[in-house]
């Protein structure tokens, strides 16, 4: 959606500003646009400035419809590619392949709708079931008129759009009544044998062209909607491996707290065996002086015993 041009193409560019601005949540878009604006008129550049400041903030659908064409580009082309198709296709064609095509319109606009609610939902603006409807009115809408489909294609829509009456978006639809010049009506026509065939021949050929214009519109949205089946597969197989990390992450958290629970257990196991090892050192300490006290009072013992017997012997009458 980016754009170059206006002042040099750069960065502050007004088109990157407005496609900055509708890109923004609904409640972001006023504080912005101001700040976008004021930011313009200080460089010099009025003109930009009021283009700022005319940006209208889009209600919740118009935001909606703008967050699917920015963040699903190749999907909204092929849905602007089948609506060229569908309205050239729309003038020529009969009621049973008009009802058909149109329930296939009604099923992919369903779809485009529920995957724009999901995306707003993710961004954290879910849409009720009337915005939501919104939505799908401004998608039939981008199917049935070439300027609605113009202004969905920018990125900027400001509101929800409407479809043209005379396009019918439900099932019942029917191929637009044959128009008939003024006076027609009261003139009846002079056919020669030659302007009879011609005539003949260039309705079968429109009808064929009309043929394969329908095939091509139908092949396009069985395409689409093979693809939506996909994106919704995608979407389910991010669910489950998103719950399955939920669930790894609880069991590591819960993990760790146990682990937690068992280092504090074995840290003050730890803290109570050095107690005891300190007081273990102590009792050794006491023990090995007691000891040493007993071993020299033993010594002093032995020498005075040893002493006393020599002494013994010395006054012994054998002695002498």
């Amino acid at each position: 959606m980016r754009r170059t041009g206006g002042h040099g193409g750069g960065p502050a560019d007004v088109e990157e500003m407005l496609d900055e601005l509708y890109g923004l949540p609904p409640s972001a878009f006023v504080p912005r646009r101001e700040e976008l604006a004021a930011a313009a008129r200080s460089a010099g550049r009025a003109d930009d400035a009021r283009r700022l400041r005319a940006a209208r903030r889009p209600p919740l659908a118009a935001w909606a419809a703008n967050l699917l064409r920015r963040s699903r580009p190749e999907e909204a082309e092929r849905f602007l590619e089948l609506g060229r198709a569908l309205r050239e296709a729309y003038t020529g064609l009969d009621a049973a392949s008009m009802k058909e095509l149109s329930a296939q319109r009604r099923r992919l606009v369903t779809q485009l709708t529920r995957q724009a609610a999901g995306l707003a939902r993710d961004a954290g603006h879910p849409l009720s079931d009337a915005v939501q409807r919104d939505v799908e009115t401004t998608l039939h809408a981008v199917l049935a008129d070439a300027e609605a489909a113009d202004r969905w294609a920018t990125g900027r829509l400001e509101k929800a759009l409407t479809p043209p009456s005379e396009f019918p978006a439900g099932a019942g639809g029917t191929a637009p009544p044959a128009r008939s010049a003024p006076g027609e009506a009261q003139r009846p026509a002079r056919r020669t044998p030659e302007r009879a065939s011609r005539k003949k021949d260039e309705l079968a050929e429109r009808r064929r062209e009309r043929q394969q214009r329908l095939e091509r519109a139908r092949a396009e949205a069985e395409a689409t909607e093979e693809r939506l089946g996909g994106r919704r597969t995608e979407r389910a197989e991010a669910e489950e491996a998103l719950r399955a990390a939920r669930d790894r992450e609880r069991a590591a958290g819960e993990d760790v707290a146990r682990a937690e629970r068992d280092l504090a257990r074995a840290e003050e196991h730890l803290r109570s065996a050095r107690e005891e090892l300190a007081r273990a050192e102590e009792i050794r300490e006491e023990a090995e002086g007691r000891d040493r006290s007993a071993s020299d009072a033993l010594e002093q013992a032995e020498r005075a015993a040893a002493e006393a017997a020599r002494e013994v012997r010395r006054l012994s009458p054998r002695a002498r």
